[in-house]
């Protein structure tokens, strides 16, 4: 009996000491597109994001960008309303979005490692450029923040039009 408590310990104690920390991050994409600019939420981490919320925050772009999805309001000509291409069973709903709106929230319910949610909308510059066409360069400085529980972490979209966010380690 001694033998057997003690072999249990044992095992218990390398158990424990197996648990390793892993990375957790999520890559964030622009891609211009006509008539639909196309965003990719990727978990390229190692562990699940479960209850969580991401926005993209469009308000420090450097060309002040907007969705544009009716054809009446804040956008000019071609208008696209959000539609959720993949992923969509990783959220807990489609998000809201209005008109000239530069915020959109993503409910995260559960997203696996190695999976992305994307969408398609219109996105138009307001500082008077090509306001329909939008290039990489233009959505430098927007963000997107990431938020679980109490714990928050955010990126900044560079001119590649791209952003990765660093989160948390995790156990495996």
């Amino acid at each position: 009996m001694n033998s057997l408590i003690k072999t249990l310990t044992i095992a218990a104690g390398v158990c424990a000491c197996a648990t390793s920390l892993a990375v957790a991050d999520m890559a964030v994409k622009f891609g211009e597109g006509a008539p639909k600019d196309r965003f990719t939420f990727e978990n390229n981490g190692a562990c699940t994001i479960a209850n969580a919320k991401v926005t993209l925050d469009l308000s420090g772009s450097k060309s002040g960008l907007i969705f544009d999805v009716t054809s009446k309001g804040a956008g000019v000509e071609v208008f696209q309303p959000l539609e959720i291409v993949s992923g969509g069973n990783a959220l807990r709903g489609v998000p809201t979005v209005k008109d000239g709106d530069n915020q959109i929230t993503l409910d995260i319910s559960q997203l696996d490692a190695g999976k992305s949610v994307s969408f398609t909308i219109d996105v138009d510059d307001t500082m008077g450029g090509r306001e329909i066409t939008v290039s990489g360069s233009e959505i430098s400085g927007a963000r997107v923040v990431f938020s679980q529980d109490s714990k928050s972490a955010s990126g900044t979209f560079g001119s590649n039009a791209r952003t990765n966010i660093q989160l948390n380690a995790c156990r495996l």
